[in-house]
């Protein structure tokens, strides 16, 4: 099973209460086993996941390390926690960053509304008398809502994206957590200008496998109501007009093990060109573009990192 918090968790793919008896989560376990097998009309998928999810807590032993958090793995930022949990360290870039090399200028905080919501709710959530317990340990975070859960999956992404396109070096310049308009909540999680042009980016992270479909993307983490390219396409489009710019691309990053493909492209309609990535391969996008004869001009690239530097505000 995905490590991701936005993955469901073993107790709720196999539907039961994380306090349920080992007599009562057997039989909801033998009971999916027969709905889920391909040979009673179930898929394999699901079938896989009803079993994952077994050999994490079917065992009473194994349970109990699981409720501890002991079998949860998130490299949240660079370098695991001691324990082997969520780390509550984020970084924050306000410009140049120098270390072995001369790094892409890097501006906002990514990753930080959603971490601030992700607090706030669990907080709410944990209750009163409650303060001294860490919001990060992993067997509290998998105990709780998955729509909190969520929040944290995407600061996560926001974060690794950052530090993925970080390395790019001096010609590139990114803007993280930025404000569409002061009249709205909406936001770009990234902005990337460079020499293939400019780009809005989402870090999405819905802790199960997803795909395009009919310009669209698709998973069964994603609700019927999302529209993630479109999202994505309406937010830069009105950013766009404020700041007197236009992007020359939409993309969407997964983590690399939620996408069966390198990359895919939309093909048709107004989102052509958009493309759903894994996150590995973001850094040689954004580098080599998609097209070579559509590079920026280092003046036009100039003139729009000003633009931007003038309109660009943070959430």
């Amino acid at each position: 099973m995905s490590d991701s918090p936005a993955a469901p968790s073993p107790y709720e793919v196999l539907g039961v209460r994380p306090d349920v008896s080992h007599d009562d989560l057997r039989r909801a376990y033998r009971r999916l086993l027969r709905e889920t097998h391909p040979d009673t009309g179930g898929t394999a998928a699901a079938f896989q996941a009803v079993q994952q999810a077994w050999e994490l807590i079917g065992d009473p032993e194994d349970r109990a390390r699981y409720d501890r958090g002991e079998s949860i793995t998130v490299d949240a930022v660079a370098g695991d926690s001691a324990g082997g949990g969520f780390s509550a360290t984020f970084h924050t870039s306000r410009g140049t960053s120098r270390g072995a090399t001369v790094r892409a200028r890097s501006y906002g905080h990514p990753g930080g509304r959603s971490r601030e919501r992700f607090l706030s709710l669990m907080r709410e959530w944990m209750g009163r008398g409650t303060d001294d317990r860490d919001p990060y340990d992993p067997a509290l975070v998998r105990s709780a809502p998955r729509e909190i859960r969520q929040l944290l999956a995407v600061a996560l992404a926001e974060e690794a994206t950052a530090r993925a396109v970080s390395g790019l070096g001096i010609g590139f310049t990114i803007w993280n957590d930025v404000a569409v308009h002061p009249s709205t909540d909406a936001k770009i999680d990234h902005i990337v200008l460079g020499p293939a042009g400019l780009f809005a980016i989402r870090s999405a992270d819905w802790g199960s496998p997803v795909k395009l479909a009919k310009g669209e993307v698709v998973g069964e983490g994603i609700g019927s109501d999302e529209e993630p390219f479109h999202d994505l396409y309406h937010a830069a489009k009105s950013f766009g007009r404020q700041a007197g710019v236009r992007f020359t691309g939409y993309i969407v990053v997964v983590p690399d093990d939620d996408l069966d493909v390198p990359f895919d492209v939309v093909r048709r309609g107004r989102l052509s060109g958009s493309m759903l990535v894994r996150r590995s391969l973001l850094p040689r996008l954004l580098r080599d573009g998609a097209n070579a004869a559509g590079r920026e001009s280092v003046d036009r690239a100039f003139e729009l990192r000003t633009r931007l530097q003038e309109a660009v505000r943070f959430v």
